[in-house]
């Protein structure tokens, strides 16, 4: 499977992200494992968590998708074959959030030991801390990447303002750059980042990787009315999306598909991997169907007519 540079870091990652944020919430530790091992063999190497998932599903405190992947990772013995990405800054409760020093230098050992490793190859700033100045997060990176737990670093949900800031630091005082950006981005998200946000990150050669990738699965196409809401734990979370535009992104995505032979999601997916900006999207799986079609997604071409038909549709 093909490798691509992530911003300047010197990471080679796969042209697909595997999202966590299922694991120990919509799949369990055996089916997690069978989808790592099912991705993997399939040629990707790069899996994305955060130190958060899964707080938000009942009985859960945060940190299970990473222990989750820790074990394994113990029982594949394969750390030296994935890229693993994780996220520090939601909020665990209590106190135990942002992007202080001594909240991320606290983290980070959490995360460690729940992944079951000494390194961890993407870091990223889940969200910003307005209360933390840019150079206060990034000085705590560096004593990280000095100390060997982590290679490189990330951020997620910045304004274009923070990041400049971020990168400005880098610049004037020596500390480490953020090398990726996640922003959510896909079909029916795209003003939040298209804005300034991806103009920065391809001036400055930041790799960028992003969420909600299938727009929490609306751009499957198997939910087209308010009836189809019940279909899964993230149904609700579509809604916003069933108005006039949803549906003409909807029948773009139809029609691709038809020309392509693919189905809506791999279309979805491959319109990410063909903009020049996007290194790598996240997508998640809960089956090994649901897999196969990210795997098939990241094999698809979309010439310019339908990538223009779907800029046009998503406008």
């Amino acid at each position: 499977m093909k490798r691509v540079a992530l911003g300047r870091s010197g990471l080679q990652v796969s042209n697909l992200c595997f999202g966590g944020n299922v694991f120990g919430w919509t799949v369990d530790e055996t089916a997690s494992h069978r989808l790592l091992d099912g991705f993997v063999d399939a040629g990707f190497n790069f899996i994305d968590t955060a130190d958060v998932y899964s707080k938000w599903h009942e009985g859960n405190k945060g940190g299970e998708s990473e222990t989750i992947i820790g074990t394994w990772l113990k029982a594949r013995g394969n750390r030296d074959k994935v890229i693993i990405a994780t996220k520090v800054g939601s909020d665990m409760g209590g106190t135990e959030k942002g992007l202080s020093k001594a909240y991320i230098l606290r983290a980070v050992d959490r995360s460690l030991k729940r992944l079951q490793t000494d390194y961890i190859d993407l870091y990223q700033s889940h969200w910003d801390d307005l209360s933390v100045p840019v150079e206060e997060a990034l000085s705590a990176y560096a004593d990280l990447i000095k100390a060997g737990k982590v290679r490189s670093i990330g951020a997620s949900n910045f304004t274009a303002e923070r990041l400049n800031a971020a990168l400005a630091a880098h610049k004037r005082d020596g500390l480490p750059r953020y090398e990726s950006f996640q922003p959510e981005y896909n079909l029916c998200e795209r003003a939040g980042f298209e804005a300034e946000l991806a103009g920065i990150c391809a001036a400055n050669g930041i790799g960028v990787i992003t969420y909600f990738s299938l727009a929490g699965g609306f751009l499957t196409g198997k939910y087209r009315s308010k009836d189809d809401l019940s279909k899964s734990a993230r149904g609700s979370d579509v809604e916003k999306y069933l108005g006039e535009r949803g549906q003409r992104i909807l029948a773009a995505l139809d029609d691709v598909a038809a020309r392509h032979k693919a189905t809506p999601a791999r279309v979805a997916i491959a319109w990410l991997l063909a903009q020049p900006v996007v290194t790598a999207p996240i997508a998640s799986a809960t089956s090994p169907t649901q897999l196969a079609e990210l795997v098939a997604a990241a094999q698809l071409s979309l010439d310019a007519p339908s990538v223009a038909q779907l800029n046009d549709a998503s406008a």
